[in-house]
């Protein structure tokens, strides 16, 4: 930083002042509050997404795709309706249920083939109410999906359950296997109910979502014919299984099983190398230096800030000091003293060359210490009219005409 040499336009040079950090602060606060109310929002939008999932084949949600309404029918018919959302409480239920039970199943995606197997083990009927191809080969051998039918179709079969319920839409179909019977026949000869009697148990697989579900319950004889399938035993467990129910582990192979043996080490050694060149070329915090920039400011452009600095603070002292140190270099030359003068010397040179008291002239000068801005200004003025005063006395051509 260079000063400029008194009586020119440039002065002690003044840094840029720096961002204000609480500006920085407040910046990076909206920033996390911005992140965090983003995030906020998407797990809130796919909660709704899972409960809205969730909500499918829920025997305890009134909603249009809940089975609660099928529950309360079988309910008032004597059957008792078991919820189960995990694999132990199933086990439980059923192993209570020495008169006979029925095990509704859903898709069950998180449990393995024999975890499922195992699962319906202990029922004496099985109804699988959202049959995927992957159930129809556990519990229906030769039973596969045969496309979908939603136009109204009389039983057609000699099983008394479909039989009593009349016509109903089945929704998808498919066709039966060897050991299994077909109701609701299409053209194609496909089924929209499948029922297997095999060692004195029944499965049966039908459309869930086209039957039984709150919406389309009432329709038809969807009611009938899904309280004949499921109250065949005073127990019913209905198996809604929850986030987490699995006994499936997790067989994806890790990045470092999946790449050549060498690749983890050099991956680490990179990473070393990393974290050594930013240590060796990083920024190094270290004490302040000071050092002279090529910068030059204006010496109004340096009073004006320090001016507005005495009177954001209200100093009216410093103020002061500062007028009566640009005043006394001017005074200086116009008495004819080296700029470096004492300000003593300064002053009785002035009271000399005005022949005024030298106490009224230090007092200007030197000793009258304003406390507030009233006197700062009376300070400024009097400074201004005693420098005119000794300009006036020293070049007295300049008042002629």
């Amino acid at each position: 930083m260079t000063a400029a040499s008194p009586g020119t336009d440039s002065g002690p040079s003044v840094a840029p002042s720096p961002p204000s950090r609480r500006r920085r602060i407040g910046g990076w606060i909206a920033l996390a509050v911005a992140l965090l109310a983003v995030g906020s929002l998407g797990a809130l939008l796919s909660g709704l997404g899972e409960w809205a999932q969730r909500d499918a084949f829920d025997p305890e949600s009134a909603g249009p795709t809940g089975t609660r309404a099928l529950v309360e029918v079988l309910r008032d018919q004597g059957v008792e309706v078991e919820v189960a959302r995990t694999r132990d409480a199933v086990t439980r239920a059923l192993d209570g249920g020495d008169a006979g039970s029925t095990l509704v199943l859903p898709d069950t995606p998180a449990l393995s083939d024999d975890g499922l197997a195992a699962l319906a083990a202990p029922a004496d009927d099985v109804v699988l109410i959202d049959p995927r191809s992957r159930t129809l080969r556990l519990f229906l051998p030769g039973t596969t999906v045969g496309g979908r039918a939603d136009a109204l179709l009389d039983p057609q079969c000699d099983l008394a359950d479909a039989e009593r319920s009349g016509p109903v839409a089945p929704g998808a179909v498919f066709d039966a296997g060897d050991d299994a019977r077909g109701c609701y026949l299409t053209d194609d000869g496909a089924a929209g109910l499948v029922v297997s009697d095999t060692e004195g148990r029944r499965v049966a697989a039908i459309d869930g979502r086209a039957i039984l579900v709150n919406e389309v319950l009432a329709e038809d004889g969807n009611a009938a014919l899904g309280v004949n399938l499921l109250a065949r035993h005073p127990l019913v467990v209905w198996y809604d299984p929850m986030l987490g129910d699995t006994d499936l582990e997790n067989t994806d192979p890790s990045l470092g099983e999946s790449t050549p043996p060498w690749v983890s080490p050099a991956i680490a050694l990179l990473l070393l190398a990393a974290a050594a060149a930013a240590i060796w070329r990083g920024r190094r915090f270290g004490p302040l230096v000071r050092e002279r920039l090529p910068v030059t400011v204006r010496a109004a452009e340096t009073a004006e800030g320090r001016a507005r600095l005495y009177a954001q603070t209200r100093d009216a002292a410093h103020a002061a000091d500062d007028l009566r140190i640009a005043a006394l270099r001017r005074m200086a030359r116009l008495v004819g003293l080296a700029p470096n003068a004492a300000a003593d010397e300064i002053s009785d040179a002035t009271a000399d060359r005005l022949s005024a008291d030298r106490r009224v002239v230090r007092g200007i000068l030197l000793d009258d210490v304003p406390t507030d801005d009233a006197q700062l200004t009376v300070i400024a003025s009097r400074l201004r009219e005693l420098e005119a005063a000794l300009r006036d006395a020293v070049r007295p051509e300049r008042n002629r005409p």
